[in-house]
């Protein structure tokens, strides 16, 4: 299957300022594939370590971290010679072996002709409660995020589709209305299956939800036991307990937030006279995972945005539709005809499906609120300029909130996303929401 990935790491292994490459990204989300698979279309060979499988690996970094030392090592275990800019070196979960993380350092000082990419599923979560330190600046960084809808939409064989939603979101001319309805389909699809790259390889292959929905269940499964991976040595054993049991309760109350007409994070709905005190330490760790992404609201809408961010008004969105709708255990037929008993769901499913394809596409996501109750889902840097976005689950498009930021604000145009087909009207880009990959 296609990952847009597969040219960023093309750009870095050309790049002459290349350095070593931490790849982050939750648990599931293709790291591997993408990395092997790059490996084996543009290396030589790929020399594969793996921290998980073979912790003796551990014991060869503990001892020196010099790549003088290591390669002849690791030369000997991978049973493989490693040539310079012929060999791609991986290492994988890195998370577990901090001093080889440390060690990127030495070989982008000391040996910056071997080529090597690391790769890890608790990365963030590793990294700012390690013991040893990080090579700033010694390293670039990138994050692998689930496939997006354009992805999902290739795999299924729809290229030609592509394309054509591609050419009408920059000209806002509509597309013929058969295939506009075919893509809104494929847009409920990927609300069922999700991003995860086993669950569209399945979904391509057998069209099974069933099946879909198990894998789901599982990755679901593996996100909860890595919640129960809080470093030893840190704090008490309660404390850890204690700790892990809040993060569980925060994610499992995610998808009640969402389905709430305010979708504002409250600390209250995860527990009675829940604080942030209490709970900030659980969301750090799903964020800093992957498994999550906090949206914060914006007091005033001036460059740059971080700067007027309020830390602690904000919103909570998941990292994958598809587990979104397996945690919250709807049937297939439920989201492919939006059915109205999900009514009070759509608004915060529909948000954060947009929040997906935006991040995925780079964009620092914020919000906005009017004094008056106004609100703006998103507002984003996009070629230099700041720009609303409107998220609407169906066809209706009436923007009350729009109206309000666009006289307030003046922007150069507004986005409105919504299950109505291309335009553009009244300073306002309509987009239909299978093709928020396009922003």
């Amino acid at each position: 299957m296609y990952r847009k990935i597969m040219s960023f790491l093309l750009s870095w292994k050309e790049s002459e300022h290349r350095k070593p490459l931490i790849l982050q990204g939750a648990r599931q989300v293709g790291k591997t594939y993408a990395v092997l698979e790059f490996g084996r279309t543009h290396y030589d060979n790929v020399a594969y370590f793996n921290f998980e499988t073979n912790p003796k690996l551990n014991e060869t970094f503990e001892e020196n971290i010099s790549p003088s030392y290591l390669l002849p090592i690791l030369e000997h275990v991978a049973g493989q010679t490693i040539v310079r800019e012929k060999t791609l070196l991986v290492f994988d979960e890195v998370q577990l072996c901090e001093r080889a993380l440390t060690s990127l350092k030495y070989f982008y000082e000391e040996a910056p002709d071997y080529h090597i990419i690391v790769a890890g599923s608790l990365l963030g979560v590793a990294v700012n409660r390690a013991r040893f330190s990080f090579p700033v600046g010694k390293v670039d960084i990138k994050t692998l995020y689930p496939m997006d809808v354009e992805e999902f939409m290739l795999a299924l064989g729809e290229n030609s589709l592509v394309e054509q939603i591609k050419t009408c979101f920059e000209k806002d001319t509509p597309l013929p209305s058969a295939l506009h309805e075919g893509a809104m389909q494929l847009y409920r699809q990927y609300l069922v299956v999700g991003g995860m790259p086993e669950c569209v390889m399945q979904f391509a292959e057998t069209k099974d939800y069933i099946l879909v929905r198990h894998t789901q269940d599982t990755i679901l499964t593996s996100y909860l036991n890595d919640m129960s991976k809080y470093p030893k040595g840190l704090a008490s054993r309660r404390n850890n307990l204690n700790e892990i049991k809040k993060t569980r309760l925060t994610y499992d109350n995610i998808t009640v937030q969402l389905s709430r007409k305010n979708t504002r994070f409250q600390y209250k709905l995860i527990k009675k006279g829940g604080r942030a005190s209490e709970f900030e330490n659980a969301i750090e760790w799903l964020t800093l995972s992957g498994i999550v992404s906090q949206v914060y609201k914006v007091e005033q809408v001036k460059k740059p945005l971080e700067n007027y961010r309020d830390i602690d008004a904000f919103k909570i969105y998941v990292s994958d539709l598809g587990l979104l709708c397996a945690k919250k255990n709807l049937p297939a037929n439920d989201v492919l005809y939006m059915v109205e008993e999900l009514d009070e769901f759509k608004g915060g499913m529909a948000e954060n499906y947009v929040n997906t394809q935006l991040t995925i596409n780079g964009y620092t996501t914020y919000y906005w609120e009017s004094p008056r109750g106004a609100e703006i889902d998103f507002v984003i840097q996009r070629d230099g300029r700041l720009i609303p976005i409107e998220v609407k689950s169906a066809d209706n498009t009436k923007a009350k909130s729009l109206k309000v930021y666009m006289e307030t604000y003046k922007p150069d145009y507004a986005i409105k996303i919504s299950g109505r087909n291309f335009g553009f009207e009244d300073g306002k880009k309509t987009v239909p929401l299978y093709a928020a990959f396009c922003i």
